[in-house]
C-alpha cells in the first residue's frame, strides 16, 4: 500500500501480524487501543494479540511511498480468545538471519535451524523470509504434527520439483503428519524469495517439536 487503507477498526479472538520486506520503500505506523504508537520498520514485525478486543490501525509512515509487507491472521486456542490484548514488536536488527551459499533466512518468527527468533507469541508459529539465488536450493523441515504451506514474493520457484509463482492461486500446502518431513525450495529462471509458514493445529496439546 502507499496511502491510508484501513481506517481504525477492531479485532478479536485472533492475532494480526505485520511483517514488512526489507526491500520496503517505507515502513508501518502502528497505533492501537492499548495506547502503543510505533513504527515498523523494513524488516521489522508487529504481533497484536487482539485477545479480548482490540483496535488498530497500521499506515504507511511516508505518504506516497509504497510499504511492501505481509499482515497474517492467526488464530488463538479457545481458552486464549478472551486474554486481555496486547502486542510485540521485533526491530529489523534483531532478526536471526542465517546465510549459506545462495541462501538467506531471515527468522522473524520461531525457528530455523539454530537461529531462534526472541519473540514468545501466545501462539507458536515459524514465519522464515527466504531469498534464493537463481538455482539455489534450500531444504526445509516441516516439523512433526505440523502444517505448512508457502508463499511466493517474487520470482518462480520449484517446490518439491512442481513449479509456483508470485501470481499462482494454488499455494503449496501441506497438512499435518506424524512424522518430520522435508520440503525442497529450489529458485528458477532467475532469483527468487518466498515466505514458509508452519505451525501446529489450534487446540492440539503438545506444541513440541519433536521428530
Amino acid at each position: 500500500m502507499s496511502a491510508p487503507t484501513f481506517p481504525p477498526h477492531g479485532h478479536y479472538g485472533f492475532s494480526a501480524v505485520s511483517y514488512v520486506f526489507l526491500d520496503s520503500e517505507t515502513g508501518i505506523n502502528n497505533r492501537d487501543s492499548l495506547g502503543n504508537r510505533n513504527l515498523i520498520l523494513p524488516g521489522g514485525l508487529h504481533w497484536t494479540t487482539a485477545g479480548s478486543g482490540i483496535m488498530h490501525e497500521e499506515i504507511p509512515a511516508e505518504t506516497g511511498r509504497t510499504v511492501h509487507s505481509l499482515q497474517i491472521f492467526i488464530e488463538l486456542a479457545a481458552h486464549q480468545k478472551d486474554m486481555a490484548p496486547d502486542a510485540l514488536s521485533l526491530e529489523p536488527h534483531n532478526v536471526p538471519v542465517v546465510q549459506m551459499p545462495g541462501v538467506k533466512v531471515r527468522v522473524p518468527l520461531g525457528v530455523f535451524g539454530q537461529a531462534r527468533s526472541p519473540l514468545m507469541p501466545p501462539t507458536p508459529v515459524d514465519v522464515l523470509d527466504i531469498s534464493l539465488d537463481d538455482g539455489a536450493k534450500l531444504v526445509l523441515p516441516i516439523f512433526s504434527h505440523h502444517c505448512a504451506f508457502v508463499i511466493p514474493i517474487f520470482g518462480t520457484l520449484l517446490v518439491d520439483g512442481r513449479r509456483f509463482a508470485r501470481d499462482d492461486f494454488k499455494l503449496p500446502i501441506f497438512s499435518q503428519q506424524e512424522k518430520q518431513r522435508r520440503i525442497t525450495l529450489e529458485a528458477v529462471e532467475g532469483s527468487a524469495k518466498v515466505v514458509f509458514f508452519g505451525g501446529r493445529p489450534v487446540g492440539t496439546q503438545d506444541h513440541g517439536r519433536s521428530s
